[in-house]
C-alpha cells in the first residue's frame, strides 16, 4: 500500500490513546479542493488520511497526532474524539456534491479496496473495536450525514472492518413510533440507542433530537429507510446492531478479529 504525503499544519497533541475509526466524505467538488482545505490553517480542519476515487492514498496527520475532523461529537459515552480516533476523508461529493440527476455519487470499486486497505494497516496498529468503527453521522447526528447511505459497510464488514450484522426476524407486534409521541416504548428506544452507542438522553419524548439520531441509525444500518420513524424493521435492526455491538465490545475482540465480519 502506497501512502504519499501532504503534511497539515492542522494538528495538535493526543490526550487519549486510539480507540476509534471515523469515515467520512469530503463533501466537496474536488479532491484537490478538500486537499487544499485541509492543508490550509484558517480552516482549522484536517483527517490522518485522504483516499481518492482512483486509489490513490494521502497522509495528511501523523497517527500520534490529534487530527481535527469529528468536531463535537460523541460515542459510547466518550467526547472528545479527535484525541481517540483516527479520520479517513473519502473522496467524494456526497449529499453536498450530488450527480446531476441528483444521486450520491457512487463510490469506485478501486477506492473502497484503497479504504479496506487503510484499514487495515490501521486496525493492526491499534486496538479498535469493531463497535467503534464508526460513520462521522454516528458521532454527529444532528450535523452530520457522511461517509452517506450509498457507503458499502457491508463490504468493509467482509473483510474484517467494523460491523454488518445479518437481519434477524422483525419484533412480533412492535408499535410504529414517530415524532410527537411520549412513554415507554419510546424510552425503551432512546435506551437502546444510546447501548449501541449514540449519544441521546432517554426521556421518553419522541422529539428532534431522537428523530435525528434514528435517521443517523438509518443512514448506517437500514439505508433504505431514512425516515426518522422507528417501525418493525427498525427495531428489529436495532436488536441485530446491539448484539452485535455487545459481542464487538468484549475487551478480547477487536476489529481486526473474526467479530469485525458480519454477524451472523
Amino acid at each position: 500500500m502506497q501512502v504519499d504525503l501532504a503534511p497539515s499544519p492542522n494538528f495538535n497533541d493526543r490526550k487519549c490513546p486510539v480507540d476509534m475509526l471515523v469515515l467520512h466524505y469530503t463533501g466537496m467538488e474536488t479532491g484537490k479542493v478538500a486537499l487544499a482545505r485541509m492543508r490550509d490553517p484558517a480552516s482549522e480542519v484536517s483527517a490522518h488520511y485522504m483516499v481518492w476515487e482512483d486509489g490513490r492514498i494521502t497522509q495528511l496527520v501523523g497517527e500520534d497526532k490529534r487530527a481535527w475532523h469529528a468536531g463535537v461529537s460523541s460515542w459510547q459515552g466518550d467526547d472528545d474524539l479527535n484525541s481517540r480516533s483516527i479520520g479517513i476523508e473519502i473522496v467524494n461529493g456526497g449529499h453536498d456534491v450530488p450527480l446531476p440527476d441528483g444521486a450520491l455519487p457512487p463510490y469506485p470499486d478501486i477506492q473502497i479496496d484503497a479504504v479496506i486497505a487503510l484499514c487495515h494497516s490501521i486496525l493492526a496498529s491499534h486496538a479498535i473495536p469493531a463497535s467503534r468503527v464508526v460513520a462521522h453521522s454516528d458521532i454527529a447526528p444532528a450535523r452530520k450525514t457522511d461517509p452517506g447511505e450509498h457507503f458499502p459497510w457491508a463490504r468493509l464488514a467482509d473483510a474484517g472492518i467494523g460491523l454488518w450484522p445479518s437481519a434477524g426476524p422483525e419484533v412480533p407486534g412492535a408499535a410504529k413510533l414517530a415524532p410527537g409521541d411520549a412513554g415507554e416504548p419510546v424510552r425503551d428506544l432512546q435506551v437502546c440507542l444510546r447501548a449501541i452507542g449514540y449519544s441521546i438522553e432517554p426521556t421518553g419524548l419522541y422529539d428532534d433530537a431522537t428523530r435525528l439520531t434514528v435517521q443517523a441509525f438509518h443512514r448506517r444500518w437500514l439505508p433504505d429507510a431514512l425516515t426518522g420513524h422507528c417501525d418493525a424493521r427498525t427495531l428489529a435492526r436495532l436488536r441485530d446492531v446491539y448484539m452485535a455491538v455487545t459481542a464487538s465490545s468484549d475487551p478480547s475482540s477487536t476489529s481486526s478479529s473474526s467479530s469485525g465480519s458480519r454477524a451472523s
